[in-house]
């Protein structure tokens, strides 16, 4: 098909490319999107030339062409301009391919990927690229090259002559913030572990949304390097630094769709990680009836496709799978999840045991993958790195060296937050822990993105409880947002009791 616009001189440069910008009205009209080729034919010489589009800068009815342009064609301001559609972009064109159950090569990938983070790529087109992975899974040799488009994208660092390990939970289940303590307690056994990590997906916290709690999460490349170099770990948001950029895009968009494909989890975490220079990582898959990962069969599976990954890669990596029934810690939403963290690291009487003992058993694993411990002494060298609170001390210089106050005490956290309890109406033994009404109630509470926001757990699976026994407290900014966590309490059952 063939249309005709008005041209118009842009005071614009693209340096190479010659390059016409529509109004987006028009270019919606024809059917054509930013990233499309279009052939213009002037005076019997034809040209291809790349498209974008504006709201301003050009008038529907117009054709913007930048100085590359009118230089090649020699089209005037003024002249009326014919040209039709000549291609679809290579990233549009391996999305279509990818629909039709087809496999992608690296070339194929990473133009989706670039033109994702040039701004080429909608939301919609996007969302059916993640929701392929639903109707046929990729392959290895598409997850390791669309991890390494990731990579390639972005900015890589690398500590030479370091140890650099990392450890990363795949999330799913409320609290188990096990990372913000693992990490200080490596940190201060030597080794480094620059550790990035995302906001929240589909759960109340994520490990970025509580160390905020403590101290800002956003830092460039360039900051992060400088910490860890003094600290040999950071705790941070990932967005900031340019690591595997477009990651953070579909994250978000995966957010808004409320779902996420194994496979792009996988490829979300790996970039990441070669991207930061990773050599030693565990990866720690909970499982459970209400996490993101519900049978030992999947888990497995993921299992594989991270170890291949991580050849691939040259990361020596673990796996840890553990059936997860219930929370890790006691609180649940970035301010009490960060509480649980500072009652464990500063040792107090009141930590959750079961936070403790499950991210000491997660450091010692790690110590012993990459060499710092024997086998089997990973979990006594950990240990007595807690109880001696030289852990506390590393993360006391993580707060600080991020804008945190590196002296603050646990119980100083929630202070002013609004609560209210929910007491048990019959005696009985608690025989399951619903972790999707825990996210429901915290989210109508206002978690992630209100700090206050949250539940506190008084009792676990398996405890015996008598009616009126305290069951759990809930904490809101305000008293409306109470009356919404009440609201939201009414219509679930955390704990079932029989």
């Amino acid at each position: 098909m063939a249309f005709f616009l008005k041209a118009k001189k842009l005071d614009f440069s693209s340096g190479d490319n010659p390059i016409v910008v529509f109004n987006e009205l028009d270019a919606n009209n024809f059917g054509i999107r930013p990233g499309d080729r279009i052939e213009i034919d002037w005076k019997m010489n034809k040209t291809v030339v790349n498209v974008d589009t504006t709201k301003t800068k050009v008038k529907k009815g117009e054709m913007g062409l930048f100085r590359e342009t009118v230089q090649k064609t020699k089209i005037r301001s003024g002249d009326i301009v014919y040209f039709n559609l000549f291609d679809r972009p290579t990233s549009i064109k391996a999305i279509n391919k990818k629909l039709k159950g087809q496999t992608l090569s690296y070339h194929e990938i990473y133009s989706i990927i670039r033109d994702v983070l040039r701004g080429h790529i909608s939301d919609s087109e996007m969302a059916f690229f993640i929701a392929t992975s639903f109707a046929k899974e990729m392959d290895n040799n598409e997850l390791y090259n669309l991890t390494k488009a990731m990579v390639d994208t972005g900015k890589k660092i690398s500590f030479p002559g370091k140890k650099v390990v990392d450890k990363h939970c795949i999330g799913g289940i409320p609290g188990n913030r096990t990372t913000m303590i693992v990490v200080p307690i490596i940190a201060s056994l030597g080794l480094y572990i620059p550790k990035t990590s995302s906001r929240a997906i589909t759960s109340p916290a994520g490990t970025a949304d509580t160390m905020e709690v403590l101290a800002p999460v956003k830092f460039s490349l360039k900051d992060v390097i400088k910490m860890v170099n003094k600290n040999k770990a950071c705790l941070i948001w990932g967005g900031a630094t340019n690591i595997a950029p477009a990651d953070d895009i579909i994250v978000k968009l995966t957010r808004k769709l409320s779902l996420e494909p194994l496979s792009k989890m996988i490829v979300s975490i790996m970039a990441k990680k070669v991207a930061m220079g990773i050599q030693y990582l565990l990866i720690d898959i909970p499982i459970g009836p209400t996490a993101k990962i519900k049978d030992m069969r999947t888990a497995k599976k993921v299992s594989k496709k991270f170890m291949w990954l991580s050849k691939k890669f040259n990361i020596k990596t673990t796996v840890t799978i553990l059936k997860t029934l219930e929370p890790v810690g006691r609180g649940i939403g970035p301010a009490l999840e960060a509480r649980d963290v500072l009652r464990v690291l500063q040792q107090k009487s009141r930590r959750s045991h079961d936070l403790e003992k499950k991210s000491l058993y997660l450091s010692g694993v790690l110590l012993e993958l990459c060499g710092r411990a024997k086998k089997g002494k990973g979990l006594a060298l950990a240990t007595n790195a807690l109880r001696t609170r030289r852990a506390w001390e590393k993360m006391r210089q993580i707060i600080n060296a991020q804008g945190g106050n590196g002296d603050i005490d646990s119980e100083e956290i929630v202070v002013g937050a609004s609560r209210a309890r929910l007491y048990a109406s019959k005696a009985g033994k608690i025989i399951a822990v619903d972790n999707r009404a825990i996210d429901e109630v915290a989210r109508s509470l206002g978690a992630p993105y209100d700090k206050l926001a949250g539940i506190r757990l008084h009792q676990r699976l398996g405890h015996k409880v008598k009616k009126g026994d305290k069951l759990l407290t809930i904490f809101g900014r305000n008293k409306e947002r109470i009356i919404l966590g009440k609201k939201a309490l009414s219509r679930v059952r955390i704990f079932i009791i029989r």
